[in-house]
């Protein structure tokens, strides 16, 4: 009864963690997708001749990939192996004993 309890709070938690990393991941295109176009328009009707808009976009831009890898893409399923590798130990340890 006990490991079904762990096994099931393990996967809670490990389903929270990923809805938080969701979240951010969202929070953060949603800003980028207001905030840059809202430079764009302050840049052209400034100062047209100077676009500086471009240096946030590209700055946020590197960062919200970055952000969007770590989320989706690399490491994911190293974590995922790595965590059934130390349930199955940790499953394996508590049988011995």
């Amino acid at each position: 009864m006990e490991t079904i309890i762990s096994k099931e709070s393990l996967a809670y938690r490990k389903a929270t963690r990923r809805v938080k990393e969701l979240k951010g991941f969202y929070g953060n295109l949603t800003s980028y997708c207001l905030v840059i176009p809202f430079l764009m328009v302050i840049n052209l009707t400034t100062d047209s001749r100077h676009l500086w808009f471009f240096w946030p976009m590209l700055g946020w831009g590197m960062g919200l990939a970055a952000h969007a890898i770590n989320t989706f893409g690399i490491g994911k399923s190293w974590e995922d192996k790595k965590i059934r590798q130390l349930m199955e130990e940790e499953r394996k340890s508590t049988k011995t004993l």
